[in-house]
């Protein structure tokens, strides 16, 4: 039997028509604060204004998504925050800015000041990995929203970021012949889990399913965090674009530009991918909704890949060129189009 995302409740080309229309309605707002000249609005990994003194900011904010129903259902809170910080601190550098301040938000069932000490601990350690103080948050106990006798959360960030305008990454010096770098991932990251839970089904969470252990505990892997290695190669690369690999997986390379993306050299999927294939999800749906094992993209002139390895290497990362930019417009994963 034939799995698909819409068959989980996600239906991404209405998703899609949903965020054209968003995006019309919130640019109605972008010129009512005069102290602050809207840079870059809906459509790309962040929104940036430009403050007195030409300094820019970048915002954005996210979740861990249907990620959080493993945690409780394996009553281990310890990690999700760092997928907190990893969705947010992630997409925020792919417009080239530093992350300097996070704030999060928890909105639970009932208060359990063990379980919250436990989701702070994660969202500490990704502060920490990612170099970005958490400044604030909030916390909502709303019984009513969200029932149940368990306990049961949702947990989201925003993260604000700094840049100058000459460090600004959005794409439009994308040329035909640049390298596509692809970064590993840690698996999952925090997308894509409902189609993943569908697929999964047949399987309880404390299975132990051969060359993945136990199922939830690789579920539960956090998303890895790019920060360090990617400013760095910012700083001493010339990079012409990058991408975060979440929802939507490699359809997000046209964020950046309207070209083409020909990826014809990506890695064998980890195990979990397999996992889900293997289920019934086909190949088209699996690379339209999960990063298969890369987790982050760099665009860059060829001559740069060797120094961009170098520079994730030392960060303890494997990067390999996964394909190349091409003329003929959309995604393409060898001869198949995704995009």
């Amino acid at each position: 039997m034939v799995i698909t995302y819409k068959d989980a409740g996600i239906d991404i080309s209405k998703i899609k028509k949903s965020q054209v229309s968003i995006g019309k309605l919130i640019a109605s707002t972008h010129k009512l604060q005069k102290k602050a000249k809207t840079m870059s609005g809906f459509g790309h990994y962040a929104g940036i204004v430009e403050i007195p003194g030409g300094t820019l900011l970048a915002t954005h904010t996210d979740g861990v998504g249907t990620k959080i129903m493993i945690a409780q259902a394996m009553k281990k809170y310890d990690t999700v925050g760092i997928d907190c910080v990893a969705m947010n601190v992630n997409d925020i550098i792919c417009t080239g800015a530093v992350p300097i301040s996070f704030v999060d938000y928890i909105a639970a069932n009932r208060n359990d000041q063990t379980i919250f000490k436990q989701i702070v601990v994660g969202l500490v350690k990704g502060a920490k990995e990612a170099q970005v103080p958490i400044v604030g948050g909030e916390t909502a106990i709303m019984p009513d929203l969200l029932p149940g006798k368990n306990f049961s959360f949702d947990l989201a960030g925003m993260v604000v970021g700094i840049l100058n305008k000459h460090d600004m990454i959005l794409g439009n010096k994308i040329k035909t012949g640049n390298t596509i770098i692809g970064i590993n991932s840690s698996g999952l990251h925090s997308n894509g889990y409902s189609l993943a839970r569908k697929s999964l089904s047949k399987y309880t969470i404390n299975e132990k399913i051969k060359g993945l252990g136990v199922l939830g505990d690789t579920l539960l892997t956090p998303t890895k965090i790019y920060v360090k290695p990617v400013l760095q190669a910012i700083k001493e690369c010339n990079i012409n674009g990058l991408a975060h690999i979440t929802g939507g997986s490699f359809t997000k390379l046209l964020r950046l530009k309207n070209t083409g993306f020909m990826l014809d050299n990506l890695p064998e999927p980890l195990p979990i991918f397999q996992t889900i294939q293997n289920q019934g999800v086909e190949k088209e749906e699996m690379y339209k909704t999960f990063n298969m094992g890369i987790g982050f993209c760099l665009i860059a002139p060829k001559d740069e890949e060797v120094r961009i390895s170098q520079i994730f290497k030392k960060h303890g990362l494997h990067s390999r060129s996964i394909g190349k930019i091409i003329e003929k417009k959309g995604v393409y994963i060898d001869r198949l189009r995704i995009a």
